[in-house]
C-alpha cells in the first residue's frame, strides 16, 4: 500500500490496547430506549442546562450586545491583551468549525434521521452559556507576561480560582489533568485527524485510488507542516491574523454553497422542517426514535462546539478587554454559529438531497449531498475541508501550547520545542491509518470537559458577580461606545 503500513500497523497495535480502555471509560455509555446514551454527552449537555437557567438565559438577553462587541463598538486599543474581540472569535471558532460540521452531522443525521437536527440545535443554543461561563473566567484569570504575552484557559482559573475557594490542591490536580488532555488532544484530533481527513479529502477528488497523490501522504503531510509551522511560529497574532481571514472566507464558501443548495430546494424548505421536528418527537424511527434523534443530535452538538470542554477558553483569553464579561459574550456567538447555522445548513442539505438511503455516511454522504445538485461542488466542499482543518491544526496548536507551557514553563525554548513537535505530529498524522489513535485523542478532548465543569459549578458565583457588574456599568454608562473618531 504505502512505506507506512507497517509502521501503521505497529503503532496501531501498540496504541489499541490503551485507547481502547481510556475511550470505554472516557465514554461510557448507558442503555436508553435501546440505544446507547454516552455519560460525558449529558455531563456536558446537563451543565450547560443549568448555566443557561443560572444566568437566566444569557445567550438570548446578550445576543445583541455580543455583535457589538465584535463590531467593535466598546473596543479600546489600551486595553491589555493581544488580539481584538473578532480576532478571538475567529480563532476559537476556526478550532471548533471543522469536520465534525461536515461528516460529523451526516454521521449524526443518518444514525438518528433528520429529527436529530432539532436535537442538536436545542444543545448548541445551551452550550451558548457553557461557552460564556468558561471564556469570562478565562480572561479574568489569564497571566498577562512581561512581555505583553497573555497565557489563559482552564489550567488558570482552575487553578488560582479554586485556590481562592480554599481549593488549592483539587485546583492544581484539575489544572494537571486538564493540560495532560489538551496536549494529547491538540495533537491527535486537532491535528493529525485532521491532516489526515484533509488529505482523505484530495485524494478521493483527485481520482480516488487512481489518484496520483496515493500514497503520498507524508508529501501532504510534509507541505501541511510547513504552512502549519510558517504560522504558528509567530504566536496568537500570527494565528489570528490568518485565522481572521480564513474563517469568513470558509464560512462564506461553505454557507455560500449549503444556501444555493437550500435556494434550489427552496419549494419544499416547510417539508424539510416538518421532517426535523417530526423525526424530533416521533416515538417510533430510525434508532428508537425520539431518543436515539436526541442522542445523536446532543452527541454531534457536544462534538462540534466543544461548549463546556474549555478549549476555546485558552483563544479567547488572548483579547484585549479589561472586562472579563466581555469576551464571555462574545464567546456566546460560538455555539450559535457553529451549530446552530452551520451544522443546521449541512443536515439540510442531505435532507433536501434524498442521500440519506445510499448507505454513505460521514463526508462521503456530505460530499453525495452536495454533488446531487451541481456536479462541480464536491470540489468546492474539498476546498472548504482543507480550509477547515487548517484552521483547526492553528487553534488546537495553540491550545496544546499553552496547556505545555502551563506545564513545563512559559519560555521560547519550551514554546519552540512544543511547535517542532506539533509540526512532526502533522505529517505523521498524514501519513499512517490513524484507527486508536483518533479514538484516544477524542477521549483526551472529552476528558478536558471532566476537570473544567467540575470548576465552571465552584466558579459560577465568581462569574455571576463580574455579570452584574459589567452590565451594571453598561447600564449606569460608565461603559459607553467607543465612537469611531476616538
Amino acid at each position: 500500500m504505502h512505506a507506512f503500513a507497517g509502521v501503521d500497523e505497529a503503532i496501531n497495535n501498540a496504541i489499541a490496547p490503551i485507547s481502547n480502555i481510556v475511550a470505554s471509560t472516557i465514554f461510557y455509555s448507558v442503555p436508553v430506549a435501546g440505544t446507547q446514551f454516552p455519560l460525558i454527552v449529558g455531563w456536558l449537555v446537563l451543565a450547560a442546562a443549568i448555566f443557561t437557567i443560572y444566568f437566566g438565559f444569557i445567550q438570548f438577553r446578550a445576543f445583541g450586545h455580543a455583535v457589538s462587541l465584535v463590531k467593535g463598538d466598546y473596543s479600546d486599543p489600551e486595553d491589555a491583551g493581544e488580539v481584538s474581540h473578532f480576532q478571538a472569535l475567529a480563532t476559537a471558532l476556526s478550532g471548533t468549525v471543522g469536520l465534525g460540521n461536515i461528516a460529523g452531522v451526516a454521521v449524526a443525521v443518518s444514525i438518528g434521521g433528520a429529527g436529530a437536527t432539532f436535537w442538536m440545535i436545542l444543545a448548541g443554543l445551551l452550550g451558548m452559556a457553557s461557552k460564556f461561563t468558561e471564556c469570562t473566567l478565562g480572561v479574568k484569570y489569564r497571566n498577562e507576561l512581561p512581555d505583553g504575552t497573555i497565557s489563559g484557559g482552564p489550567m488558570y482559573y482552575l487553578s488560582k480560582g479554586l485556590a481562592e475557594k480554599g481549593k488549592a490542591g483539587l485546583g492544581r490536580f484539575l489544572a494537571i489533568f486538564f493540560s495532560i488532555c489538551c496536549v494529547g488532544g491538540a495533537l491527535g484530533g486537532g491535528n493529525m485527524f485532521q491532516a489526515n481527513q484533509a488529505f482523505q479529502q484530495v485524494v478521493n477528488v483527485t481520482g480516488g485510488a487512481a489518484s496520483p497523490l496515493a500514497g503520498f501522504g507524508w508529501l501532504f503531510g510534509l507541505v501541511m507542516a510547513v504552512l502549519v509551522g510558517s504560522v504558528i511560529i509567530g504566536g496568537i497574532k500570527s494565528i489570528a491574523r490568518v485565522t481572521e481571514k480564513i474563517v469568513p472566507l470558509m464560512a462564506i464558501l461553505y454557507v455560500g454553497t449549503a444556501l444555493i443548495v437550500i435556494a434550489m430546494n427552496f419549494d419544499r424548505l416547510g417539508w424539510a422542517f416538518g421532517e426535523i421536528i417530526g423525526g424530533a418527537f416521533s416515538p417510533e424511527g430510525i434508532a428508537g426514535g425520539a431518543v436515539g434523534a436526541l442522542i445523536q443530535g446532543f452527541k454531534r452538538a457536544a462534538f462540534s462546539n466543544e461548549a463546556g470542554i474549555g478549549s476555546a477558553a485558552i483563544a479567547h483569553s488572548a483579547v484585549r478587554t479589561k472586562e472579563p464579561t466581555t469576551e464571555g459574550v462574545v464567546s456566546l456567538l460560538e455555539p450559535f454559529i457553529d451549530t446552530v447555522v452551520i451544522c443546521t445548513m449541512t443536515a439540510l442539505v442531505i435532507i433536501f438531497t434524498g442521500v440519506l438511503d445510499t448507505g454513505l455516511t460521514g463526508v462521503e454522504l456530505t460530499s453525495a449531498a452536495f454533488g446531487a445538485q451541481v456536479a462541480f461542488f464536491p470540489y468546492i466542499l474539498a476546498l472548504a475541508v482543507l480550509l477547515f482543518a487548517f484552521s483547526t491544526m492553528l487553534s488546537w496548536s495553540y491550545y496544546g501550547l499553552k496547556a505545555w507551557t502551563y506545564m513545563f514553563g512559559e519560555g521560547q525554548r519550551t514554546a519552540t520545542l512544543f511547535k517542532l513537535i506539533f509540526c512532526v505530529f502533522v505529517v505523521i498524522g498524514a501519513s499512517m491509518s490513524l484507527g486508536p489513535v483518533i479514538d484516544f485523542s477524542d477521549s483526551m478532548i472529552f476528558a478536558m470537559a471532566l476537570a473544567n465543569i467540575v470548576g465552571l459549578y465552584i466558579l459560577m458565583p465568581v462569574v455571576k458577580q463580574e455579570v452584574e457588574q459589567y452590565f451594571g456599568k453598561l447600564k449606569s454608562g460608565e461603559i459607553r461606545k467607543i465612537s469611531a473618531t476616538a
